[in-house]
């Protein structure tokens, strides 16, 4: 017979290997897609270009379609490369595209986002050219200085 002060151990005991039993099934889920915004998040976060040393950086976008679990529909299409890109260059971030659609999908969409997304086209753009800084308005209201 246990005594009372082994009572609140064995509860906690308990909860222990609950907590332990269901921690791992949860680790592997991997979070829930829910929005476009996670859609593009997620594909920019396994997104790797070319280093420097093999291309020179510069836009493309794909468009890509789903199926409602978040594998891709048909074949991926480059639809925008940007115009400086010389024929090595966009070899090498098409198949920087290719690996990242393949690394990321199939992708975890939600009952409800899978079935909005499911078919329709979506246009992802990978950015990876630096932009040139602004350049400084001229106030064409204010006079000439004349020195």
């Amino acid at each position: 017979m246990a005594n009372s002060r082994s009572k609140p151990f064995l509860g906690f005991a308990a909860l222990l290997l609950w907590l332990v039993s269901t921690a791992p099934a949860a680790a592997q889920q991997p979070e829930q897609l829910d929005t476009l915004k996670d859609i593009f998040v997620r594909l920019h976060s396994c997104w790797k270009p070319p280093p420097l040393s093999q291309a020179n950086p510069i836009d493309i976008t794909v468009v890509v379609s789903f199926n409602r679990q978040g594998a891709i529909l048909g074949h991926p299409k480059i639809t925008y490369e940007s115009e400086h890109a010389n024929d090595n260059d966009r070899l090498k971030y098409r198949i920087a595209v290719m690996e990242t659609l393949q690394r990321c999908t199939p992708l975890p969409f939600t009952e409800g986002l899978g079935g909005a997304v499911a078919g329709r086209p979506l246009a992802v753009p990978f950015r990876t050219r630096k932009r040139p800084p602004k350049t400084e308005e001229r106030k064409a209201w204010l006079p000439q200085k004349i020195l």
